[in-house]
């Protein structure tokens, strides 16, 4: 029942450490977001005082111009009305003087009948004529003026329409910015809103994980469990998240327990099985270090690459064990290999070794990375013509673009940023 319920929480351990990692996760974006949306609304706030502000100004503005209009209207019909009161006075005082001057012709025509030498007939008769005409001009003339006399000189029109024109774009200019800032407000007035909705479901997002998650864990507590103590787990555990850490101590728990076993039980010979684990029976553990089982898969690669018929890589994985340790033992040596990198996930070694082995990956994918590695450190050790060892930032930047010719700045520069610049 004990080993019933340890197995259990083994089992659950990393759904544990996931919950773990989606409560630091939540707790950091509400709280990354509770400071960008405290901000943003302070920034709202000041914005709506100065939108506030400038409405205020604008209205100001035009009351100001409303009013400067009306004092020039005003002043416009004064100027009109002193205009008439002048024009009617002009008019008597030109019928008053040509009344006198037609007098005084008649005066010294009557005292001297003999100077011009003409017939007083005559000349009675002409400046009859002459007085026609001149009240027939007069009366064009009052005629005109009284058709014209409300008439403004096209200079003052010309200007008043300006001023006129000028003021009505300025209303316009006010409106067009009124409804603007209207429209503005309304949209942050939305945004707003929408943030804070946001910001009660993260709350109650944060509320519901706070009620139902676990403590994180202490892995402080690994160190005495752990073989080589505190020292080699902090170098494990260094720069690992807790999923990472859940990993390492189950590769570090299926070590001990792999080689705790000297025999492994046979899978038989079924179809699901692969072809170099087929038997039945128990076959031998042959424990070998982490180290000797990675230099094996190099050397079963270097003799990969090297073949020239290519079988399938599951046969050729068993027929290279049966040439390295003989027929006898290529069975236990497969067994105790698969045991291994089935186990250690972490090892890029092993776990491309396993992920074709089993199919999950394809050779080409391996055998084109290590090509690319390949090619990428002949191009760097060309580069570094002084052999120091180190690139600059630009020299990394034409080695990656020359071997990702198809690759966007962005992904080079993710690489770079990889690299360390």
């Amino acid at each position: 029942m004990l080993a019933h319920q340890r197995e259990k929480i083994r089992a659950l351990e990393p759904l544990k450490a996931k919950l773990v990692t989606v409560n630091e996760d939540c707790n950091e974006r509400i709280l990354a977001m509770r400071a960008e949306e405290r901000y943003e609304i302070s920034m709202l706030k000041k914005e709506k005082m100065n939108l506030l502000k400038l409405i205020d100004k604008k209205n100001e503005e035009k009351i100001s111009l409303q009013t400067e209009v009306t004092k020039l209207r005003k002043k416009l019909a004064e100027e009109y009305l002193h205009y008439l009161t002048e024009r009617d006075a002009r008019k008597i005082l030109i019928a008053d003087l040509n009344e006198l001057r037609y007098q005084r012709e008649d005066m010294s025509l009557a005292q001297s009948p003999g100077i011009w030498g003409e017939d007083p007939v005559k000349l009675t008769l002409a400046l009859k004529m002459t007085r026609q005409d001149l009240t027939r001009t007069q009366m064009e003339l009052n005629t005109m003026k009284a058709n014209f006399g409300d008439v403004v000189p096209r200079r003052d029109f010309e200007m008043q329409e300006k001023t006129n024109r000028d003021l009505q774009e300025q209303l316009d200019s006010l409106r067009d910015d009124y409804e603007e800032v209207r429209k503005e407000h309304e949209i942050l007035l939305q945004l707003h809103m929408s943030t804070l909705k946001e910001r009660d479901q993260f709350y109650s997002e944060l509320q519901e994980i706070q009620r139902t998650s676990t403590p994180r864990p202490d892995w402080t507590k690994c160190e005495d469990v752990v073989s080589g103590g505190p020292d080699r787990w902090h170098m494990l555990a260094e720069g690992k998240n807790s999923d990472q850490l859940v990993d390492v101590l189950l590769e570090e728990i299926g070590e001990g327990l792999l080689r705790e076993k000297d025999f492994f039980p046979g899978l038989g010979y079924g179809e699901a099985i692969p072809p170099f684990l087929r038997f039945d029976g128990i076959v031998e553990n042959k424990k070998p270090t982490k180290k000797d089982v990675v230099n094996l898969l190099k050397d079963a690669w270097k003799e990969r690459l090297a073949e020239e018929q290519k079988e399938k890589f599951p046969d050729f994985f068993f027929n290279f064990l049966e040439r390295r340790f003989g027929p006898g033992d290529a069975m236990a040596w497969a067994y105790t290999i698969f045991e291994n990198i089935k186990l250690f996930r972490s090892n890029e070694v092993m776990s491309q070794f396993y992920a074709v082995l089993m199919g999950k990956s394809s050779e080409i994918v391996y055998i084109k990375h290590k090509e690319t590695v390949a090619q990428l450190l002949k191009e760097m050790t060309n580069v570094d013509s002084q052999n120091e060892g180190l690139l600059t930032m630009e020299q990394l930047s034409t080695v990656l673009k020359s071997i990702f010719p198809f690759k966007k700045e962005e992904k080079i520069q993710e690489l770079m940023e990889a690299g360390g610049w």
